[in-house]
């Protein structure tokens, strides 16, 4: 799939041993991004995320594009990533979601407004980026959202 940027002082906390060298802290960023992405559910296969300097590189097989966009998405919205490089094999390719930074201010109607020309279209962002959503109104500036393409 290849690189995506996020903000890396935005995103869910991992916590890591601070008292250890920064090779092994890194290994153990690593891992606890692993289990975030496990404890999601999303369906991946010989799920591996390795870690260094604000790059998150994932492993792994995933049945979809869908799939693979939102391993991406809960990796990088991650406290301390700044880029994710996808080598995640995709079972069934799929046109890829735009992906969308959320700004001050933006909620999820806002968002449908400007890109699908509708508000009410909001749902199919939500759903779009759950189980990483829990609530349509939690959206927080820095965090990036996948936004599909309507059918």
């Amino acid at each position: 799939m290849g690189l995506f940027d996020f903000l890396k002082d935005k995103g869910k906390k991992v916590d890591v041993g601070e008292d250890v060298d920064v090779e092994l802290q890194d290994q153990m960023r690593g891992n606890a991004i692993a289990r975030t992405v496990l404890a999601l559910g999303l369906p991946v296969d010989d799920l591996k995320v390795e870690y260094a300097d604000g790059l998150a590189t994932v492993y792994g097989t995933v049945p979809s594009q869908s799939d693979a966009e939102k391993v991406v998405l809960a990796v990088g919205n991650t406290l301390g990533v700044a880029q994710v490089d996808s080598r995640l094999e995709i079972v069934v390719p799929a046109p890829e979601s735009t992906m969308h930074t959320v700004q001050p201010g933006d909620s999820l109607s806002k968002i449908a407004k400007e890109l699908y020309g509708d508000a009410m279209k909001y749902p199919v962002i939500f759903e779009a980026n759950q189980p990483m959503l829990s609530d349509p109104d939690k959206i927080y500036p820095g965090q990036v959202l996948r936004i599909p393409v309507l059918d």
